[in-house]
């Protein structure tokens, strides 16, 4: 079976690649981030990515970064919405709507997320968007389950991966600096 990961990060793959490698034939990453606020984020998380991919023997691809396209179509009339709301799901469906069709497109026989492997994220809430956005082709893997996470830091600090503090968009940027504006 041919598996593409959704890459949020680096960090966060680190600890699904294993995993992913013991279910399928062939795992490759797709890095699709459009919520993340800047470029130069979107390129440093992106850097991170390529080299685990590399450690791990992996083929990445990467996603157009288009924030524009993202604030349009999930931010815009969600800006309010707290972490984890109505906006983090539109969020999470629109990286998996953009993966699904990448990997139907290149012919994986599924797709999945390493959004799972994040204390901050609610597995079954990205699941559910998973399913949404590839019905029938998502492979929904709670990634932080069985140590995870700890998987996840300690890979990052052995592959010296850049770790961000916030999930990529302004308003997560917002939201850990307690609702101040913190650019």
């Amino acid at each position: 079976m041919k598996i593409l990961l959704h890459a949020c990060c680096g960090p966060c793959a680190s600890a699904a690649l294993p995993v992913l490698a013991g279910k399928g034939d062939e795992v490759a990453m797709f890095y699709s981030n459009s919520n993340i606020d800047t470029e130069e984020e979107f390129e440093r998380r992106l850097e991170s990515a390529r080299r685990l991919a590399a450690a791990d023997g992996v083929e990445i691809v990467a996603d157009v970064y288009d924030h524009a396209d993202w604030l349009e179509k999930v931010a815009k009339g969600f800006e309010n919405e707290p972490e984890k709301g109505a906006r983090c799901r539109r969020c999470w469906e629109y990286s998996l709507r953009r993966t699904a069709e990448y990997a139907a497109s290149r012919g994986f026989d599924a797709f999945s997320t390493s959004l799972t492997t994040s204390p901050h994220k609610p597995s079954p809430a990205v699941f559910e968007a998973g399913e949404k956005a590839g019905a029938g082709r998502f492979l929904a893997v709670d990634f932080k389950k069985n140590g995870g996470f700890l998987v996840s830091t300690r890979r990052s600090a052995e592959l010296a991966l850049y770790r961000q503090k916030y999930c990529g968009c302004e308003f997560s940027r917002r939201a850990l600096r307690g609702g101040r504006d913190g650019g």
